[in-house]
């Protein structure tokens, strides 16, 4: 068997966790009749209810006389065994379920082009599936994948303490969002020091957001590393600047992903940037000490550029993809169309997914159950990857973050750090 490389990004939104031998050693079921065999995460299986009297599958799976049998994994052990699987002469699996940062050219030639399919027997209304998450699938001009599911990031704040500290709304531009962080760096009513914003030092999307704010990139659909240095030096001055007035976490090189909600939840942080899914999480009355008062926005563009181009938040998505030394293809394509359709979609959306179409946003049972459903709509319109896939992305991204470190607890000046940016990750771009 050919061998790949695997392991592409080991930082997401979607939340990973490492699997072991047993895992992998989950084989698909072989039961008599038809049967579509899953290999996916398992809250792709929860979401549509499996197993449950509210099953959105129940009509499909009478319609077709077949039963889905899932296979569930963590998501980076799911992406390894999906890769073996589809590396093989043939395999059990008909619909594998993959996250829109592994796709190299190499990986997307195991998968089907979708485009003839979607042509010849077409997904329901699909222009409404979110542009920017069918482009995340789109691998040397080829759909390799349907969306499913994202996780797009926004702006969190915690409206209690912003009171607090006398702040009425909350931050329309960058520069008042870090006025506001650092306004909230105090003690709060409940004597817990708060520290303005909390960042997971380990994960590019935040300092890939902050540069986007001031028009910039790290690296872009096609390929450009970071296209405007000045842009990326202003988004780490900014980082930098908080972090000297307290208002990023004085232990800001090991903070992580969870820190962020736990932080948020306690009241010890007034911002943070997390996925909108994460808001429901972050009120829940049982977690948090402050349930209804914890909001979201959009993460704010710089007032040099608000009003005249959008800010492009980071977002994470999984798509279905079918396998090219799958059995039946055909069965496959008929389960993603269901799935696809904006009936199954507002269902999965209820049910706590993130809904990839844009008239979901506009459906009242989700917007009553949703309260940040209308601004997540909003920003998932310009949304995109934090960088495209390549061989190469973890190191990459490694790479990245080792310099972004540095320059915001000022062991580095800036300009410095985004030029062994560009100098040290360059060798690592596809030539």
């Amino acid at each position: 068997m050919k061998a790949f490389n695997l392991d592409i990004t080991r930082g997401g939104f979607l939340g990973t966790a490492l699997g072991g031998a047993a895992a992998l050693a989950v084989s698909p079921s072989r039961a008599a009749g038809k049967t579509l065999n899953v290999l996916s995460h398992k809250v792709h299986e929860t979401v549509l209810g499996t197993g449950t009297d509210s099953d959105l599958m129940k009509g499909w799976r009478a319609d077709n006389a077949a039963e889905i049998v899932f296979t569930t994994l963590d998501s980076n052990p799911l992406m390894d065994r999906l890769f073996r699987e589809a590396s093989l002469g043939e395999t059990d699996y008909g619909v594998g379920y993959m996250v829109d940062n592994r796709p190299t050219s190499e990986i997307a030639s195991l998968f089907e082009p979708l485009d003839g399919m979607l042509k010849d027997d077409p997904i329901e209304d699909f222009g409404d599936i979110a542009p920017g998450l069918v482009e995340g699938m789109t691998v040397d001009g080829k759909l390799i994948g349907i969306p499913v599911r994202h996780a797009t990031q926004g702006l969190f704040y915690n409206e209690e303490l912003l009171e607090e500290a006398g702040i009425s709304a909350p931050p329309a531009t960058l520069e008042e969002l870090v006025e506001q962080a650092k306004k909230t760096t105090f003690t709060s009513a409940a004597g817990t020091p708060v520290t303005g914003m909390i960042l997971a030092s380990d994960l590019a999307v935040f300092p890939v957001m902050f540069a986007r704010a001031f028009g910039g990139d790290f690296i872009t659909r096609d390929f450009q590393l970071v296209p405007d240095p000045a842009a990326m030096e202003q988004g780490l001055e900014t980082l930098r600047g908080m972090f000297e007035a307290g208002a990023l976490p004085r232990n800001y090189a090991t903070t992580k992903n969870d820190d962020q909600v736990t932080w948020i939840q306690q009241g010890r942080a007034a911002f943070t940037v997390l996925p909108f899914a994460r808001n429901a999480q972050l009120n829940n009355p049982e977690q948090s000490k402050y349930p209804g008062r914890i909001k979201a926005i959009e993460f704010p563009i710089s007032a040099i550029l608000a009003g005249k181009m959008p800010m492009a938040s980071v977002t994470e998505a999984w798509a279905m993809v079918i396998p090219k030394n799958a059995k039946d293809k055909q069965l496959a394509w008929s389960y993603i169309k269901e799935v696809s359709s904006k009936r199954v979609t507002l269902g999965m959306a209820l049910n706590g997914n993130g809904p990839v179409r844009v008239s979901s946003y506009a459906d009242p049972a989700l917007t009553q159950k949703n309260p940040v459903a209308e601004v997540e709509a909003k920003v998932l319109a310009n949304a995109r990857g934090a960088f495209p896939p390549f061989p190469e992305a973890a190191r990459a991204q490694a790479t990245m973050l080792e310099e972004v470190q540095l320059a915001v607890i000022g062991r580095k000046p800036v300009k410095d750090a985004v030029a062994a940016i560009i100098e040290r990750v360059k060798p690592l771009l596809p030539a």
